[in-house]
């Protein structure tokens, strides 16, 4: 007769060795089937945080970095001494050196009318931004040599005397126009007169010359200053760059500008 033990025995036996292969097919499942048992979608990647998750977790920003400064405006980067400079400063203190300089590079800008090459350019384009917005700009004077401002000068002085004269017309050798790179204008009906700073065309010069390189030389209320009263139809090439850095810093004359001394008289009588 069987023992009743042993069915009992084999049972036990049998249900301990399912168990450990159970056991060892957990251990030993693959990270497919770990991710299905932990919810993680089966074969899915790591999950990464967002660019906006991971800005949010981040440490607060700090305040923005300002933009760097613009450099400043190099004022010594043409001469003012050199008569061949379009930054050649020439008033009642500052003659021409020779004081006989003519320029090389005069051309026709109409009329018989000459200027240095680059003012003539610069004085066309001036003309043309005037048209396009209806106004019309003409050039009554321009280049004048050492000769012919001499016998200028002694008209003025003819006229209006010793110091009159000098308030009105420079002495020969202490001329813009000897540079080739003044120009007078004028239009509206009125030409090298005070009323020219009042019409249409001179507002328009006063406002837009700088962006052809022109300034009004002899502004108003710098008489102290530049030695003359003042000219709104007398216009001074110096080039866009500086022209434009001037109109945006509101200095009205070259002597401000580059801190040389103020020259309302000549040094020698």
């Amino acid at each position: 007769m069987r023992s009743p033990g042993r069915p009992l025995l084999a049972l036990a036996l049998l249900l301990l060795v399912v168990g450990a292969a159970v056991a060892a097919a957990v251990l030993l499942r693959p990270p497919s089937f770990a991710g299905a048992l932990t919810g993680t979608p089966s074969g899915a990647p790591p999950t990464t945080p967002s660019p906006a998750a991971a800005a949010a977790t981040a440490a607060p920003a700090g305040p923005p970095t300002p933009a760097p400064a613009p450099p400043a405006f190099d004022r010594t980067q043409r001469s003012l001494d050199s008569p061949d400079s379009t930054w050649v400063v020439v008033n009642k203190l500052r003659p021409l050196d020779p004081v006989g300089y003519a320029p090389a590079d005069l051309v026709d800008v109409g009329g018989g009318h000459l200027l240095r090459a680059e003012a003539a350019l610069a004085v066309a384009d001036l003309q043309a931004e005037a048209a396009a917005a209806g106004h019309g700009i003409a050039v009554q004077s321009a280049y004048r040599s050492y000769e012919y401002q001499e016998g200028l000068f002694a008209d003025a002085v003819g006229r209006f005397g010793a110091e009159g004269a000098e308030q009105r017309s420079a002495r020969p050798g202490h001329s813009e126009h000897q540079t080739g790179l003044a120009v007078d204008v004028g239009g509206g009906g009125c030409d090298i007169e005070r009323c020219f700073g009042d019409t249409p065309e001179g507002r328009w010069v006063a406002a837009n010359a700088h962006r052809s390189g022109f300034l009004v030389r002899y502004a108003a209320g710098s008489e102290q200053i530049t030695g003359y009263q003042y000219e709104p139809w007398h216009l001074r090439y110096v080039g866009p760059e500086l022209a434009t850095e001037m109109h945006e810093t509101g200095v009205a004359t070259l002597e401000e500008f580059f801190g040389l001394p103020p020259a309302p008289e000549y040094a020698l009588g």
